[in-house]
């Protein structure tokens, strides 16, 4: 079967040339270790991107054949779930394995640029997570894009077990300028722990540096962790020619700007330079051994397509925490296979240290998982208890086997999301002692987490700027 591929000629040939190059610099032992050793692992996250936006997972007015690429030649989950319906708390679940809630920043959602310079509010560096426990293992650490987990002086990427950063340190910039705020004199790009300045579309530069990583990686040998987290197509709506509407916007979440054509090429362009580092783990003979995971950090936003499901961005109905799951590796990943598992963020933890031949610290067990079996083939799909909190509305959501407990602004409910997906059909009286179990399971869980705080930062769609909510409180 061909394999789908969005990069240009041109692309295709410098990206396999640099590869070559690598190759040729540092012989084929390097390769071959690679290749035989514990494997290679490339951490693909979108931001913001809703289950049905890319083609494999039912995008029907435009394609994503590098992503699809992933899919054709692994396993695509149908289950897949975000740690949380936000961005930093998901993070910090899939770093972690454990449920955010567990951390104070945890109870960010997100984590604003009012926490700078805040001891208190970031990933603790002490705290073991998926890059340190690797590092310890033997590999190379990288991120490459988002980390948004806490601010410098307090907390970095490179405090938490990365040997390497490039990328940004919050929530969100601009495409062009690289700001978070239009208004500042500089950008927040990042080189390591120092801010740096390079011109370029964001995505493009992500997807540059992780093409430099990979051929790097490749010349050394030493097995690495690439996490490859993007920022697209998270706002501010700018497609890769849209420098101009960079220009005006005066505010990163605006709410006058963005259409379906510029989330495609938004989209488009995550996709083709997925696609450029899909072709440099080709060039340097390192896709055999190398594990690589597609995933988003949450539900889609206003212009994302979740189909089949209802609901969005900061919400615990299935739109909000339905996301594209795909891993490929084909020394132990059956090409073109379809899992049903339930799989949350949190799992890719121990799954991964599992591949890599590592094991969580003993003193943070992790909540996540580990579903390597499952992945391989080696064991068959089984139901799952998974839970879930948001500040905004009062959610709260549990989802065990195939019922699902939520409640939402004081409102309850008990769907069969397996039948319902949708969550239509509301079962709460017909189905009396389900419901009653699930809220009491929920309550339980709950009790061992930290609770809610009232200074706690929680993100909201108010009804003032999206007509789709216009029954939610009109404030931000």
């Amino acid at each position: 079967m061909s394999r789908p591929n969005a990069l240009t000629r041109r692309q295709v040939l410098k990206t396999t040339l640099a590869g070559s190059v690598a190759i040729g610099s540092a012989g084929l032992n390097g390769v071959a270790r690679a290749q035989s050793g514990p494997p290679n692992i490339v951490f693909i996250m979108a931001d913001d991107l809703g289950y049905a936006d890319v083609s494999c997972y039912g995008q029907r007015d435009f394609e994503t054949p590098n992503i699809d690429r992933i899919a054709l030649e692994g396993l695509k989950l149908t289950q897949g779930y975000a740690n949380s319906s936000v961005c930093s708390a998901t993070r910090i679940g899939l770093i972690t394995g454990r449920y955010q809630y567990r951390l104070r920043a945890g109870l960010e959602e997100p984590i604003s640029g009012s926490a700078r310079g805040n001891p208190d509010i970031g990933l603790p560096p002490q705290h073991p997570n998926l890059a340190s426990i690797l590092k310890k293992a033997g590999y190379h650490t990288a991120l490459v894009g988002k980390w948004h987990m806490g601010f410098l002086p307090h907390f970095s990427p490179i405090k938490s077990g990365y040997d390497e950063f490039y990328g940004i340190m919050s929530g969100g910039v601009d495409y062009f300028s690289h700001k978070s705020n239009p208004a500042d004199e500089k950008g927040e790009l990042y080189e390591q722990e120092t801010s740096i300045e390079n011109h370029g579309y964001l995505t493009n530069l992500l997807g540059d540096r992780a093409v430099k990583v990979i051929n790097e990686r490749a010349r050394n040998g030493k097995p690495f962790l690439l996490s490859l987290h993007f920022t697209a197509p998270h706002w501010p709506w700018e497609g890769p020619h849209d420098e101009a509407e960079s220009r005006r916007i005066r505010r990163l979440m605006h709410y006058d700007g963005g259409t379906q054509k510029t989330y495609r090429e938004m989209v488009k362009s995550l996709d083709l330079n997925i696609g450029r580092a899909l072709q440099a783990l080709d060039a340097n003979g390192l896709a055999d051994n190398t594990i690589v995971i597609f995933t988003s950090d949450n539900g889609g936003e206003r212009f994302s397509d979740v189909w089949p499901f209802t609901g969005t961005k900061a919400e615990l109905l299935e739109g909000g925490l339905r996301v594209p799951m795909l891993v490929r590796w084909p020394r132990r990943i059956a090409a073109n296979s379809t899992s049903d598992q339930a799989m949350i963020s949190m799992d890719w933890m121990p799954t991964l240290l599992a591949a890599a031949g590592a094991a969580p610290d003993p003193a943070h067990p992790p909540d996540g998982e580990n579903l390597l079996a499952v992945l391989t083939a080696q064991a068959q799909p089984h139901p799952r208890k998974l839970y879930w909190r948001y500040k905004a509305f009062g959610q709260r959501a549990l989802r065990d086997g195939d019922m699902k407990y939520l409640r939402i602004n004081g409102n309850e409910f008990l769907f069969n999301v397996a039948d319902d997906p949708r969550e239509r059909a509301n079962l709460k009286a017909r189905d009396k002692d389900t419901f009653e179990r699930l809220k009491a399971d929920y309550e339980a869980w709950n009790r061992t987490m930290l609770p809610e705080i009232p200074e706690s930062n929680t993100h909201a769609i108010p009804g003032r700027v999206r007509a789709d909510r216009y029954g939610n409180p009109s404030k931000d």
